[in-house]
């Protein structure tokens, strides 16, 4: 079974925000509530960067260590999802997460922002695939359809990739080599270790 993942290229990725407008169109997102974003690194200086972030759909989801009623699951391709039927909104994934995936879909004082919101992957929720329930709670459901997220087929450059972890690590990691980078490219390190572009893992044999 596939294992769902996000993979966004920085030295592609050209602020368009298409892939944010590809989001809300595609999923009717409420108001105030952006389920992906375009962050830009070191913005006005040489060699500044940008990338799409989302909920990333993490093999170990901090999500769904910290909700108190375990309304976070996740579904056999690797997606985290949440039911928001047992929300309670108390915030605590939104904390917790690196990425701000989860969001209030309400401004006001606490108690009153309604469910928490976020990024499914274009996977719906647990109401039945395609249904008027689905997509009024969750948004599309894409992959039902056999389709990826809209975000990343309307992605111009390509800078976003979504997929089966593998084949999306295997476009990047072509990339980064025909590039000529390895290492000093950024997030490198975090994905594939220190070791260069081309070069084998260390202690193999040659």
């Amino acid at each position: 079974m596939a294992r769902m993942k996000f993979v966004c290229d920085a030295e592609r990725c050209i602020e368009c925000n298409g892939c944010v407008t590809a989001c809300k169109n595609e999923n009717e997102v409420p108001w105030g509530v952006n389920r992906r974003r375009v962050v830009t690194l070191n913005d006005g200086v040489p060699g500044e960067k940008s990338i799409s972030v989302a909920c990333m759909h993490c093999s170990d989801a901090p999500c769904m260590a910290v909700c108190p009623v375990n309304c976070f699951y996740r579904t056999d391709e690797g997606v985290v999802l949440h039911d928001k039927d047992v929300c309670i909104g108390c915030g605590y994934c939104s904390y917790a997460c690196p990425f701000g995936a989860p969001q209030f879909p309400a401004q006001g004082t606490f108690g009153v922002r309604g469910k928490m919101d976020k990024c499914t992957f274009c996977a719906g929720g647990p109401e039945v695939n395609g249904s008027q329930a689905e997509f009024e709670k969750y948004g599309r459901n894409r992959l039902a359809e056999g389709k990826l997220p809209a975000c990343a087929e309307m992605c111009s450059t390509k800078a976003l990739l979504a997929g089966d972890g593998d084949v999306v690590a295997d476009i990047f990691r072509n990339r980064v080599v025909q590039r000529g980078k390895g290492a000093e490219v950024w997030g490198w390190g975090t994905a594939y270790g220190s070791r260069q572009a081309g070069q084998p893992p260390a202690g193999a044999k040659s």
